[in-house]
């Protein structure tokens, strides 16, 4: 089985979680920025480190950049620099070039330029914060097209004790149940610990439980009024 291989360039907070879960992952990873004590730091948790100025063709073309399945650009505040970078890497034909926008003014040029694969956590925080300062009930979620999305929701009061046949998710509440974590107390030694285990599949008999997490498939809009009406 291959291994994928990813270059990560511009190792601060954001370049380097990237960098950390995809080599945790198993992934092939260079991270490369042009602050050596940023590098020093990373270097003994990726494959490769590298210090170079990734505006620089030559210094790209000498660690076979070409060679990665795809390129990460998550340079931070210097924007002309992340433009830069992004531009060279599509001359060189870099298979995916994948880059950070801080801000819709960002996003349109680097669109405009041919990047299809634009990251903005920032914004992404900012909504998943919001959506759950409004709604508490709500862990996370993954947006997806057509507004649907994949949410994690804490059980809410009025389903607790209530097995799922009775609930009718789909056709009250247009939602699917795609499967639940359970907390389940674990003993080590004298001390004893609560984790949250994914149950299989469920089926119409399972009993939501009060400390239940359900993963759900459906509109947000149909989430949020589920919670509304059963809290």
């Amino acid at each position: 089985m291959s291994v994928n291989k990813f270059a990560v360039i511009g190792i601060g907070h954001f370049g380097r979680s990237i960098a950390l879960n995809l080599s945790r992952r198993g992934a092939d990873v260079m991270a490369i920025d042009c602050n050596y004590e940023r590098i020093e730091h990373i270097s003994d948790e990726v494959s490769y480190a590298v210090t170079l100025d990734a505006t620089d063709k030559k210094a790209l073309l000498s660690q076979n950049i070409r060679n990665f399945d795809a390129v990460i650009v998550a340079i931070g505040s210097n924007f002309e620099q992340r433009l830069l970078c992004a531009a060279l890497l599509l001359d060189l034909g870099i298979k995916r070039v994948i880059c950070r926008a801080m801000g819709r003014n960002q996003r349109i040029i680097l669109e405009k330029m041919g990047i299809e694969e634009i990251l903005s956590p920032e914004d992404e925080v900012g909504m998943s914060l919001a959506r759950r300062l409004m709604n508490p009930c709500i862990i996370s979620f993954l947006d997806l097209s057509d507004d649907y999305c994949v949410t994690e929701i804490s059980a809410p009061k009025l389903i607790c004790g209530v097995p799922l046949g009775e609930i009718d998710l789909r056709d009250r509440y247009r939602l699917s149940l795609i499967t639940v974590k359970r907390a389940v107390v674990e003993t080590c030694g004298d001390a004893e610990t609560e984790a949250l285990h994914v149950i299989g599949v469920p089926d119409t008999k399972t009993v939501i439980r009060e400390k239940d997490t359900l993963i759900l498939f459906g509109r947000m809009r149909d989430v949020e009024k589920f919670v509304d009406i059963n809290n």
